[in-house]
């Protein structure tokens, strides 16, 4: 009997990957088999959810705002005078030299000036 029960949670997870689970959110046989990590068993559940609200192919018809829509593609289109001007921006990402100074500073292994 246990063993035709694990293998029914190993057909689950086979089938909840080829629904479009990723395999990262799936947990372990053991995990729910000996109630080891009930947590990752919730988190395969939520994920499962998402990824059938998500597709909404009329598979999940229970209340929606139990799960989150997980995103979908949004491209987007750059002309290329648009390209040419991005290049021109220096992010905040890289830093500025705005108020940055070296002045006061020591050289390395020397000690502070404290007066």
């Amino acid at each position: 009997m246990a063993f035709k029960q694990m293998e029914q949670i190993s057909q689950f997870l086979k089938a909840a990957e080829a629904y479009g689970v990723r395999t990262t959110d799936i947990f372990q046989t053991v995990d729910l088999w000996e109630g080891k990590d009930m947590a990752a068993v919730q988190r395969t559940l939520m994920a499962l959810g998402s990824v059938a609200v998500t597709k909404d192919d009329g598979c999940y018809r229970g209340e929606p705002s139990w799960f989150h829509r997980k995103a979908q593609q949004n491209r987007r289109g750059f002309s290329e005078e648009q390209l040419r001007q991005g290049q021109n921006v220096i992010g905040l990402q890289m830093g500025s030299n705005k108020g940055a100074s070296q002045a006061g500073m020591t050289g390395y292994g020397m000690p502070r000036q404290i007066l």
